[in-house]
C-alpha cells in the first residue's frame, strides 16, 4: 500500500500543505524543497488523490464535447485527427476530453447534465448552427466554452473558424479562369453554419463573375459518402451537363469523386472537381491529386482550439470572447482542366 501525503510530509520534515504545493508547481516553494519533495515522491511511487485535488480546487479537470451519433459527422476523419490533437495538448495540461455521444433529440439535455453535474469545466462546441440555442444555454449556463465555427452573426463568444466564403470564392475563380461557366455545387444542410457561409460564397462569386447559377445543378446532400455518390448521379441526368463540381465537405468528395470514374468519367478531362477540404485519408481514393480549398491542418486546428481553451479557462480571455478566423488556400490538382465544351 503506497504513502499517502501526511507520511509522505512526515519523512520529509515539512507540512502536506508544502508538499501539495511544491507538487502543483506553485513558486512560493523554493526550488531545492520543491527538488526533494519531487524526488521522494517518485522514489515512494507517490500520486495525488486526484478527486480530493478537484475537489479543492473546484474543478472538474475535464472539457467536454457533444456530439450527435446520428448527424453523421463523428465518424469523419479529419474531425477524430484534430479530437486527437485536441486531447492530447489537453492532457499535456493535466485535463481529460470527455466526449458525450448523444442522439440529437436529446443532445441539450446531455449538456444539462455536464453542466449541472460539474463535470466538466467547460465544452467544445463544434458543428455550430446558423441558430444555435446551445450557445444560448452555454452563455446562460456561465460556463467557459469555444465554438468551432460561427453562428450567424454574432461575435459574442469565442470561436475558431475558417473563412469558409473565402474558400468557396477562390474554387469559383480557378475554375471560371479554366473557362468553367456551368458549376455545379453540391452542399451539406445549410442550418449548419459552414455550409451556409461556403454556399453564400459560391453564390455571390458565381454572379460577380457574370456566371449564370443553374439551380438544377445545386444539390444538397447528407455528410456521408453515399449521398455524394447520389448527387453525381442527378448531375450527370441533367439535359446539360455541368463541366465542373464544387463540393463544401470532404466526406462528400468522396461520394462525388467514386460516382464520376464509375460513370467513367476522366477528372480534369471530361469533368473537373475541387473539394473543400480535400479527400480524407481513410480512402484508397486519397491517392488521386484531388484539386482542394485546403484549410489548416485538422492537428493544427486541434492544437490551436486546446491552447485557446485552456486560456478561456483560466479566464484570460476578455468577456466578449476571443476569435480566431483562419484563411485558405487553392490547391490545385490533377481532377481540374479547362472545361471540356
Amino acid at each position: 500500500m503506497g504513502v499517502d501525503i501526511k507520511q509522505l510530509a512526515a519523512g520529509l520534515g515539512v507540512s502536506a500543505s508544502t508538499v501539495s504545493r511544491a507538487l502543483n508547481g506553485y513558486t512560493d516553494i523554493k526550488a531545492e524543497t520543491r527538488e526533494r519533495i519531487v524526488k521522494r515522491a517518485n522514489e515512494l511511487n507517490y500520486h495525488p488523490n486526484l478527486r480530493a485535488q478537484r475537489l479543492a480546487k473546484g474543478r472538474a479537470d475535464a472539457v467536454g464535447i457533444v456530439y450527435p451519433f446520428d448527424n453523421g459527422y463523428v465518424g469523419n476523419p479529419k474531425f477524430l485527427e484534430m479530437i486527437s490533437t485536441f486531447s492530447a495538448r489537453l492532457e499535456s495540461s493535466g485535463i481529460d476530453l470527455l466526449l458525450a455521444a448523444a442522439g440529437e433529440a436529446s443532445e441539450m439535455a446531455t449538456y444539462g447534465r455536464l453542466v449541472r453535474g460539474g463535470r466538466v469545466d467547460a465544452i467544445l462546441l463544434a458543428d455550430t448552427k446558423v441558430n444555435d440555442p446551445r450557445i444560448d444555454f452555454l452563455q446562460k449556463a456561465s460556463i467557459p466554452f469555444l465554438c468551432y465555427g460561427r453562428s450567424g452573426n454574432r461575435n459574442d463568444f469565442a470561436w475558431y473558424d475558417f473563412d469558409n466564403e473565402a474558400g468557396s470564392r477562390l474554387a469559383v475563380e480557378r475554375l471560371a479562369a479554366l473557362g468553367h461557366k456551368h458549376i455545379a455545387y453540391v452542399h451539406t444542410s445549410l442550418e449548419f453554419n459552414y455550409a451556409t457561409q461556403r454556399h453564400t460564397g459560391f453564390i455571390t462569386s458565381m454572379k460577380c463573375l457574370g456566371l449564370h447559377v443553374h439551380q438544377n445543378a445545386i444539390v444538397k446532400v447528407g455528410r456521408d459518402r453515399r449521398s455524394g455518390f447520389i448527387a453525381v448521379e442527378k448531375l450527370l441526368r441533367l439535359p446539360v451537363r455541368p463541366t465542373a463540381i464544387l463540393v463544401d465537405n470532404s466526406v462528400g468528395g468522396v461520394g462525388v469523386i467514386h460516382a464520376l470514374l464509375e460513370a467513367g468519367l476522366v477528372l480534369g478531362r471530361d469533368v473537373s472537381v475541387v473539394v473543400d477540404g480535400g479527400n480524407p485519408t481513410d480512402t484508397m481514393l486519397h491517392q488521386i491529386d484531388v484539386a482542394v480549398v485546403m484549410q489548416p491542418t485538422p492537428r493544427e486546428s486541434g492544437k490551436t482550439m486546446a491552447e485557446m481553451l485552456l486560456q478561456i479557462i483560466e479566464g484570460k480571455v476578455p468577456k466578449e470572447g476571443q476569435h480566431v478566423l483562419m484563411q485558405p488556400q487553392f490547391v490545385d490538382g490533377k481532377t481540374i482542366g479547362p472545361a471540356s465544351v
